[in-house]
């Protein structure tokens, strides 16, 4: 009777130390540093944006989140990396126009973007912004149409890469105005404003945040916006619309994750990035790269995604343009 009752006491206690070692089926969420990857270069308006995210969500999340930058092919890089990581929420994609932008122009691509990844959040809004170098002639949008058009081919024009909304908002620019002009792609904005200065490249319809930072240095002269009208942040900018109706190029930025991670990881990431969105501070940051916050749910941002991911299709379809 008492070696039955010690084996059973013994069989508990071996019972209780296996379930003692083991973690709980749903660990807190995050218990180690998230990888938030970007598909462009230090110190363009995607990194400084994602940095300025990043930092808050450390604080908020009590874990840090790290930026990395994988550069190169319109974004896409970035993308593949992430789309073939764990989905686990520890490897994020920072998204914007190119994602939306590379499905139709990209014919080659190992994944498709809206299967392959689940929305998260959207960080907010924003313009691009038509901007030339200082020993440029043109004064003023009709102006630089004009002398495009007594130049045909011997203007060039800088992007952050295939696929970006800074190289398709060129492309419709193009094709509305008739301007004939040759793209020059780099790895980030960033990286092309040096020729851009120099006038070795004459001009980039580049996100607003670098955009602003080098007209604010004097080093590039700003022509117009790519939204319907005026925007807000830039009051003097006129739109390029005020001079070839219906021309329009506004982004967004957000974030996806791979395919299969959790809902209740979305859930927690969403509501970090929309408790953000109400911080005076980091609100007063994101209004000094030019950016609207734009908190949404996951669904009314995959939503966005998909409407742009359409868009764009039919503006590359447009434009006649594609990237092997």
């Amino acid at each position: 009777m008492l070696r039955t009752l010690r084996n059973g006491l013994f069989g508990l206690a071996v019972l209780f130390g296996l379930f003692s070692a083991t973690p709980p089926a749903s660990a807190a969420y995050p218990d180690r540093p998230i990888h938030w990857l970007i598909g462009f270069s230090a110190g363009g308006p995607v990194d400084i944006v994602a940095r300025i995210m990043a930092q808050w969500l450390s604080e908020r999340l009590g874990q840090q989140v790290i930026v990395e930058n994988r550069t190169g092919s319109g974004g896409n890089i970035a993308a593949a990396a992430a789309i073939s990581s764990p989905p686990d929420g520890y490897t994020l994609l920072f998204v914007a126009p190119n994602n939306a932008i590379s499905t139709s122009l990209y014919k080659k691509l190992p994944f498709d973007f809206l299967r392959d990844t689940v929305p998260v959040a959207s960080i907010m809004q924003l313009t691009n912004m038509l901007v030339v170098s200082n020993a440029f002639p043109p004064k003023t949008v009709q102006e630089f149409i004009d002398y495009c058009k007594a130049n045909p081919g011997k203007i060039s024009f800088a992007s952050s890469g295939n696929g970006t909304s800074v190289h398709m908002s060129a492309e419709l620019f193009k094709v509305m105005t008739k301007c004939d002009m040759v793209h020059v792609p780099y790895r980030g904005s960033a990286v092309a404003f040096p020729d851009i200065i120099s006038n070795k490249v004459q001009l980039i319809f580049d996100n607003l945040p670098s955009a602003m930072e080098q007209v604010k240095g004097g080093n590039v002269r700003a022509l117009g916006v790519t939204s319907p009208q005026r925007w807000p942040s830039v009051p003097d900018v006129p739109a390029i619309a005020e001079t070839v109706p219906g021309f329009e190029s506004v982004g967004f930025y957000g974030i996806s994750a791979p395919k299969g991670t959790p809902p209740e990881v979305i859930e927690t990431l969403n509501k970090a990035v929309g408790e953000a969105l109400k911080d005076p501070k980091l609100v007063a940051k994101l209004a000094e790269t030019g950016g609207i916050p734009k908190p949404m749910t996951p669904a009314e941002f995959g939503k966005l995604v998909a409407s742009e991911t359409e868009k764009w299709r039919k503006v590359v379809e447009f434009a006649g343009v594609s990237v092997d």
